[in-house]
C-alpha cells in the first residue's frame, strides 16, 4: 500500500523511532513531511528511548503515539513495554510499526534469521496486538485493523503493525548527505594499514562488509576480524571484553555513530576500566546509512568531549586523512586507552558485497587467531 495512505489510516501526529530499511518508505515520508521536528518526529538513540519518549508524549497530550523500528529493536522495548506501558502498570497506549526482517521463507542476513522467527511471538507474549501487512494487503483490511487497535488503545494497551518486505510503497525521494569528504571504506583501509596483525572488532552494517572486502582484496584472510552482525551498539563492549582478557594484544574497535548513540553507557564502562590496549574508532557520518541514510544526532554531539568525560585519557577528532593517520599512529604507539572520532561522508560502492563466511566460521577463525 502507498505509505501516505498508511499514515492517513493511522492518523497519528507524533512518530519516534530508529530507522529500518524495511520501513524506508515510512522513514522517507516522515522526513519529507516533518524532517526532525520535536512536535511530530524524532529519531531517538534506541527503541527503548523511543517507547519512553512516546510515553511522555501520551502523558502530556492524551494522544496515541507511533514508535517505528526494525524487529531487532523489539529487545530494546521489552523493558518499557512490560514495566512501564503495560495495562497492569501505567496502561499507556502506543502503536508500534515493526519492519519484519528475517521473515520465515524470505532470504535475509544471518543476524535476522532467529529474530524473524520470533518477531510476532515476542509482541504477542508482551500482550501487544498484532496485524501483519504485506504487499497484497488491501487498505480496507488495514483500516479495519486500525479500528480494532483503537479499542485496544482505549484499554491502555498497545498494538503493532508488522510490515513485510515491500509492503509500503511510493516513498518520496529524500537525499541524505553531509559536508565531509572522506569515505568510510577509505577510512577503514587506513585503519587496517596501521592495525596490522592486531584483532579488530567492527560494528554491524556496511562497515563490517567493507572490512571483509578490504581483507579479501589484500588476501589477508578473516581471522583478524570479528564482524559484529546485529547487536547494534555492542561492538565496543565486545572489544572491551577481548581487550581485558588479552592484555598483550592491541585491540581495535571500528564503531559507528548510530551504534555509539544506541548504547552510549558502554563508553562510561570502557572509560572506567581504561584498558591500555584498546583503540575505539568511531566513524561518524551522522547517519543511519546502512538502513537508508536517515540522520542521527551525532552531528550535534561532542563525541570527543563525551569520551573524555567518560574517562578516556586520549580522545581526538579527525576530518582529514592526514589527521586520521596521525591519530592512528599515536594510538598504535601509546599504551593507554584511545578514542578517535572520524568524520566521513555518506555513501558506499554500488557493488559492495556481503561476507561469504558464516558467523560461526568468523567466530572460530577469530578465536583461533586470537589464541596464538
Amino acid at each position: 500500500m502507498k505509505v501516505q495512505e498508511f499514515a492517513e489510516i493511522i492518523g497519528a501526529d507524533f512518530y519516534t523511532g530508529v530507522p529500518d530499511s524495511q520501513l524506508k518508505a515510512l522513514c522517507n515520508y516522515l522526513m519529507d513531511r516533518y524532517g526532525i521536528d520535536s512536535r511530530h518526529h524524532i529519531i531517538a538513540a534506541n527503541e527503548g528511548n523511543c517507547a519512553a519518549l512516546a510515553a511522555g508524549y501520551h502523558l502530556a497530550t492524551g494522544r496515541v503515539p507511533v514508535v517505528y523500528m526494525q524487529n531487532s529493536g523489539e529487545g530494546n522495548i521489552i523493558n518499557p513495554a512490560a514495566s512501564l506501558l503495560n495495562e497492569k502498570v501505567y496502561a499507556i497506549p502506543m502503536l508500534f510499526v515493526v519492519g519484519w526482517r528475517g521473515e520465515p521463507g524470505v532470504h535475509d542476513e544471518p543476524q535476522h534469521i532467529y529474530q524473524g522467527e520470533v518477531t510476532v511471538k515476542l509482541l504477542e507474549d508482551m500482550g501487544i496486538s498484532v496485524f501483519v501487512i504485506g504487499a497484497d494487503t488491501p487498505n480496507e483490511e488495514v483500516s479495519a485493523a486500525m479500528a480494532e487497535f483503537r479499542e485496544v488503545f482505549r484499554k491502555g494497551r498497545q498494538a503493532a503493525f508488522v510490515i513485510r518486505k515491500g509492503a509500503l510503497t511510493d516513498a518520496p525521494k529524500v537525499t541524505y548527505k553531509n559536508d565531509c569528504t572522506m569515505t568510510r571504506e577509505d577510512v577503514i583501509k587506513h585503519i587496517t594499514a596501521v592495525s596490522g596483525d592486531d584483532p579488530v572488532i567492527s560494528t554491524t552494517g556496511k562497515a563490517s562488509r567493507e572490512l571483509f572486502e578490504i581483507r579479501e582484496a589484500n588476501s589477508q584472510g578473516h581471522g583478524l576480524d570479528l564482524l559484529t552482525v546485529g547487536s547494534m551498539g555492542h561492538s565496543s563492549s565486545i572489544a572491551l571484553g577481548v581487550a581485558l582478557n588479552k592484555p598483550k594484544k592491541r585491540v581495535w574497535c571500528i564503531d559507528g555513530d548510530g551504534a555509539v548513540l544506541m548504547h552510549m553507557g558502554a563508553m562510561a564502562v570502557i572509560g572506567a576500566q581504561k584498558p591500555a590496549n584498546l583503540v575505539h574508532v568511531v566513524i561518524n557520518n551522522s547517519a543511519h546509512e546502512t538502513v537508508g541514510g536517515m540522520p542521527t544526532v551525532a552531528g550535534q554531539a561532542d563525541l570527543v568531549g563525551i569520551a573524555k568525560a567518560c574517562g578516556y585519557p586520549h580522545a581526538v577528532s579527525a576530518d582529514s586523512f592526514d589527521a586520521l593517520d596521525r591519530a592512528l599512529s599515536a594510538a598504535k604507539d601509546r599504551h593507554e586507552l584511545s578514542f578517535i572520532e572520524v568524520k566521513c561522508a555518506l555513501g558506499s560502492r554500488d557493488d559492495l558485497g556481503r561476507p561469504t563466511t558464516t558467523a560461526i566460521e568468523n567466530k572460530q577463525a577469530f578465536m583461533e587467531k586470537l589464541s596464538r
